[in-house]
């Protein structure tokens, strides 16, 4: 028995102990977020009403009122049982990062008093040296700083043995170019207030002083048992299988999707629940997905910048929970081939400091040209800069599942269901010359039924559809930071915004307004028709037609990326303060090079598992026949034993088709090394290409005839655990 067989029969749960009744959520919600209202207990009323002014006007506190919401804070986290605090921030990895500092504060000789300052909850100082730049700064340039974001609220994260007090905060360099992924969201986001805000007063909206967009993202994950993953030394290194033949069932009966939830699963997901809800994250929905162990979490719509936070605290929270209970969570966006691999749907949408949601229709028809003026806005931010859409998605995970019959493809195209596209089709073939409230009405446009009530069917395949009241960014990636997706859409709408009210203030200059507003929406619909697009996004078809319309087809991630230094989109963040030309074009380079850095790791992890795992098994089973087809030669030999012709012929053929199964593994393997070595000696974006096109098809052929080694080699000498086993624990 080998040590995967050994592993297969000692798999189990842990044992829980089970609890009372739980807890009302509304009892424990936010527990461990120094939120508005934990704030507003702790500190005094002049104080609390400076911090809102900041959070309203931008007016900044002083010094003193940072002090006292400082003070406040240690007080609030020690009661509760924190001993540090840091300062916790999204670098360009894509990841979070944390630097802890103790409250302490030396007094005297042995002896210390806690102590937090509000200089210290306002600036951190930790090493930049090492994390990825860009080339915005030297290697040897250290210093980086952390400011406190107060639009996210601080929090407590617990482990076993203690708490920490974390604050949220972006990431700069010491010349202030942002390192982070959080600083050019919150530019995007004042960059949308102020165009939405500009649109929004033409209709009449003249006291709304701020709009800002909101998100919930969809986390979908895998769960596998832990001592499963601890035999894979590719899943441990790369979060992907890269060698692993096909269960004979997987997901074809499709008897996962909303299935029983099993008990060792929903007991996970019982516990990530409690824990995100004490971070005041609003997961609401859980349920299996599509492919067997893969399951999904979804929230409650946030402001941006806390959704992004929340989401990056739920996906630590997801694999720090699933150790608890012997389970490892992959968010790799395709770790296990040929079966539906995971995407974060971004659900994106659009509201204003009254309430209201401006991508839902109102009651007026005026409400209602209001929302096809912003409609068109995005339809034509997705038109003109699908490049950037494709971009903010790129990455080595994604290729795996772009294109693939279970994510959108790498076209960037828009679904706004039956009754929107007739409205503007009919707005397309022409305007009167002067529009009244009876005439908009005439158009359809004063029945637009609010979208909260499905008014079309969904199009699961198209990679920006229109949902009801929000757009569904389909194309990001499950281990992705979605702030970068954020701040793109975010970004080009801005743009859109701002070129539909100056459209139409150019239109209605002393013309009828709601005549010069149809007018510019009918002209957009027009030249935006190429990228809508109401069928299958997974069709053959439709890449062809989509090649007609002239909209770009982008399945290297490399490729993607080039729209990050195309000199129109430079201008476009450097025009709305979202990034400087060094701060995206550095963007540019760490993306790259991380790709590049993903497959070689890939690589050279798929090269140790052909030497140490599946040659050495295949020429165990080698041996086997031959030792066999051997035994059979000599007894029909010294007993006269009669063997059929075609049996024997069968085992000698079957022994040849092994040897060389083992020999192209071997063969393509050295070839892959060599390919490697030849990429080390051109610039990243040369060897990009040469991943791309190359090093990833030769991967591809290793696993061809890995898997089919796999499927002959006996269980015995086979040590990988196979998708059959990791895929269907109980």
């Amino acid at each position: 028995m080998n040590v995967r067989q050994k592993t297969l029969f000692k798999l189990r749960g842990i044992e829980l102990e089970k609890s009372g009744l739980p807890k009302k959520v509304s009892s424990y919600f936010g527990e461990n977020t120094f939120s508005l209202s934990t704030m507003q207990k702790h500190i005094s009323k002049k104080t609390f009403e400076a911090f809102r002014r900041w959070m309203s006007g931008g007016t900044i506190i002083t010094i003193e009122e940072a002090n006292e919401i400082a003070d406040a804070m240690k007080d609030w986290a020690m009661a509760k049982g924190a001993t540090y605090y840091t300062h916790w921030f999204q670098p360009m990895t894509g990841l979070t990062a944390e630097k802890h500092d103790s409250f302490i504060s030396i007094t005297g000789p042995g002896k210390v008093i806690e102590k937090f300052s509000g200089n210290k909850l306002i600036q951190g100082e930790p090493d930049a040296s090492s994390f990825p730049s860009g080339g915005i700064r030297a290697t040897f340039e250290a210093r980086g700083y952390t400011a406190w974001d107060p639009s996210s609220p601080a929090f407590i994260i617990e482990s076993t043995l203690g708490k920490t007090l974390c604050i949220p905060t972006i990431f700069i360099s010491y010349h202030g170019e942002a390192l982070d992924k959080k600083l050019p969201l919150l530019r995007s986001d004042e960059a949308l207030s102020k165009a939405a805000s500009g649109l929004l007063k033409l209709f009449g909206h003249k006291d709304v002083k701020k709009v800002f967009s909101t998100c919930g993202p969809e986390q979908e994950y895998f769960l596998i048992d832990k001592n499963y993953y601890n035999l894979r030394q590719d899943l441990l290194l790369t979060g992907r299988t890269l060698v692993g033949a096909a269960s004979p069932k997987g997901q074809q009966l499709e008897d996962q999707y909303f299935g029983t939830i099993k008990e060792r699963v929903i007991n996970f997901m019982f516990e990530v629940a409690e824990e995100a809800y004490k971070l005041g994250i609003p997961v609401m929905t859980r349920h299996n997905e599509v492919a067997p162990h893969q399951y999904e979490f979804a929230p409650v719509f946030e402001e941006s910048n806390i959704a992004a936070d929340h989401n990056q605290l739920l996906m630590e929270l997801m694999k720090k929970v699933a150790l608890r209970h012997n389970l490892v969570c992959l968010l790799h966006e395709k770790p296990f081939a040929g079966i539906n691999g995971s995407g974060k749907h971004l659900n994106w949408s659009l509201a204003d400091d009254k309430g209201s949601n401006l991508l839902n229709p109102g009651d007026t028809p005026e409400d209602n040209l209001q929302f096809l003026a912003i409609l068109a806005a995005v339809l034509r931010a997705v038109y003109i800069h699908a490049d950037l859409l494709r971009a903010s998605v790129a990455m080595a995970g994604n290729e795996h599942r772009l294109g693939a019959n279970e994510a959108p493809p790498a076209i960037i195209s828009v679904f706004l269901g039956d009754q929107l596209t007739k409205i503007l089709n009919m707005l397309e073939k022409g305007v009167k010359a002067s529009i009244s409230k009876k005439d908009i009405m005439d158009f359809g446009i004063a029945r637009l039924p609010r979208f909260n009530k499905d008014t079309t069917d969904r199009n699961r395949t198209s990679p920006f559809a229109f949902t009801g009241t929000k757009f569904e960014f389909r194309a990001v990636g499950s281990s992705q930071n979605i702030s970068t997706p954020i701040t793109v859409i975010n970004a080009i709408i801005a743009e859109s915004l701002d070129y539909v009210a100056e459209k139409i203030k150019k239109a209605s200059n002393g013309k009828n307004f709601n005549t010069a507003v149809l007018k510019v929406i009918a002209e957009i619909a027009r030249e935006t028709r190429d990228v809508c697009f109401e069928g299958n996004n997974y069709a053959p078809e439709w890449v062809k037609e989509a090649k007609k319309r002239g909209l770009p087809n982008v399945a290297s991630t490399a490729e993607a990326l080039k729209a990050l230094t195309k000199e129109k989109n430079i201008e476009l963040f450097e025009k709305y303060g979202v990034f400087s030309r060094e701060e995206i074009v550095a963007r540019y380079h760490i993306w790259l090079h991380t790709y590049n850095t993903i497959l070689e790791i890939e690589a050279n992890t798929l090269n140790e598992m052909v030497n140490a795992n599946i040659v050495p098994a295949g020429y165990e089973y080698e041996k086997l026949l031959a030792g066999n087809l051997d035994y059979l030669a000599g007894l029909k030999k010294s007993a006269s034993l009669k063997v059929e012709t075609s049996a024997f012929n069968d085992l000698k053929d079957h022994l040849t088709e092994v040897v060389a199964k083992i020999y192209y593994v071997r063969h393509n393997a050295r070839e892959m090394m060599d390919l490697l070595e030849r990429a080390q000696k051109v610039n990243h974006e040369k060897r990009a290409k040469i991943y791309f096109e190359e090093l990833r098809p030769l991967m591809e052929h290793i696993r061809k005839h890995a898997d089919a080694l796999e499927c002959v080699v006996s269980d015995e000498h086979w040590d990988l655990p196979k998708y059959r086993e990791m895929l269907f624990i109980k």
